[in-house]
């Protein structure tokens, strides 16, 4: 009888660790999720502002310079929450980007000495790190996503009332003629 007893208690404790561990794991996917998206924001007020400061520099014509500084005021203006206003508007800078530096912009840029290659190059840079932490957040919305679908994490709630993230999506390309 004392045998039983033994294997029912061995079982329940086995049974609870897993839990906790279950449990714990998913909360460390949520909190590098919650990392992942202020990176992600980060680099993302990082690209409007250097778009800011090329559309500022007085390197660019004026209708150049307007689209860009517009479209980069709107993405620094934008909820810094991910949702479809936000992805709507950081595919509006990516496109005043590929818009506003053509070859022969970039190519003036080059030109014009120093400052304006370390405008096109602090732009490729952020640029480069908004499409890495754009990857980055989605592979830890994927991750968090395959936990919570499995069962044990279902039956006993383990999630809570915590939303289930989503992907961030919009155009995040590079313009063809930064030299990324």
């Amino acid at each position: 009888m004392v045998s039983w007893g033994f294997a029912v208690l061995f079982v329940l404790v086995l049974v609870a660790w897993y839990l906790s561990y279950s449990a714990a794991r998913l909360d460390r996917l949520h909190v590098r999720l919650s990392g992942t998206l202020a990176a992600l924001d980060a680099q993302l007020v990082r690209r409007a502002e250097a778009s800011v400061e090329l559309a500022n520099s007085g390197l660019l014509d004026g209708a150049t310079a307007l689209i860009l500084a517009d479209a980069a005021a709107q993405s620094l203006e934008a909820p810094h929450e991910a949702g479809e206003q936000r992805e709507l508007v950081e595919s509006d800078l990516t496109e005043a980007l590929d818009v506003s530096l053509t070859d022969e912009v970039a190519a003036s840029l080059h030109r014009s000495g120093p400052l304006g290659e370390e405008y096109l190059a602090r732009l490729a840079s952020a640029c480069t790190r908004v499409q890495l932490a754009r990857r980055f957040h989605n592979d830890a919305v994927t991750d968090v996503r395959r936990v919570r679908r499995k069962w044990v994490v279902r039956a006993f709630h383990l999630a809570g009332h915590t939303p289930v993230p989503v992907t961030v999506e919009f155009n995040d390309e590079c313009p063809d003629h930064l030299g990324v």
